[in-house]
């Protein structure tokens, strides 16, 4: 489903040293597997989120998705994967002031020739799974960082993808609500074999997790089986 083979990404350094963002990593996740990256903040996670969704082009290596070399895309053909076979769930919600939680979910759908009525019918079960059903009408201003994140992995799950990355996607919520979120992701992997990459900097969340890789310095430090690299999890 999704191989990344050596894949490296710099950027300027305020001495003149290049920033290994990513540094040469190579890993593999299945159809209907939960990864999770785990490391602190710095370590490289979201560049290589970046990466996997075509939002930045490597200096070195590939990003391999259904047999095709990502990072080759076009600017057209790198959006049209974005909308229709990747689902990204980013650290900070991204809603439409103004349009409310319904509207918001469903856009994804809506800019893949959906009609806004059925956009609407589609979406809804969804934002009732994810406990937005008595918010569902409300603005984002209205709604709390919480709901509007989980409006947000809404909209990233509407269209049904092959892959979905998740950016720290339980950072704003409560306990109880990342609980139910991760069991979501969980349960979309073994239901509809979906890959979902997980990025985290919580145990909790990595727990979920089929398989945990460590980032560290843009770097892999682990084989992906490691899981007492994870505060909590004693080997």
């Amino acid at each position: 489903m999704l191989s990344l083979v050596d894949l490296s990404k710099r950027f300027p350094g305020a001495c003149g040293e290049p920033v290994r963002a990513v540094d040469g990593v190579s890993l593999s996740v299945a159809p209907g597997e939960l990864l999770a990256l785990y490391g602190p903040s710095g370590s490289g996670k979201t560049t290589l989120m970046m990466l996997i969704a075509a939002l930045l082009r490597a200096d070195s290596g590939q990003v391999i998705f259904d047999g095709r070399d990502i990072s080759a895309l076009s600017a057209r053909q790198a959006a049209r994967y974005r909308l229709l076979e990747l689902g990204f769930v980013r650290q900070s919600p991204n809603l439409i002031a103004g349009a409310d939680a319904l509207d918001n979910a469903a856009l994804k759908l809506m800019a893949a020739d959906i009609g806004a009525r059925e956009a609407r019918r589609r979406i809804r079960p969804l934002l009732d799974r994810l406990g937005l059903h008595e918010r569902a009408l409300h603005r984002p201003e209205q709604l709390s960082t919480g709901e509007r994140q989980r409006v947000m992995i809404a909209r990233a799950l509407s269209t049904d993808p092959k892959l979905v990355l998740a950016d720290e996607p339980t950072g704003s919520l409560d306990s109880r609500r990342s609980g139910e979120v991760l069991s979501l992701l969980s349960s979309l992997c073994k239901d509809r074999g979906v890959a979902v990459v997980l990025v985290t900097h919580d145990p909790q969340a990595a727990a979920y997790a089929g398989r945990v890789h460590t980032l560290r310095d843009g770097r892999l430090v682990d084989d992906g089986d490691e899981r007492a690299a994870v505060p909590g999890n004693a080997a």
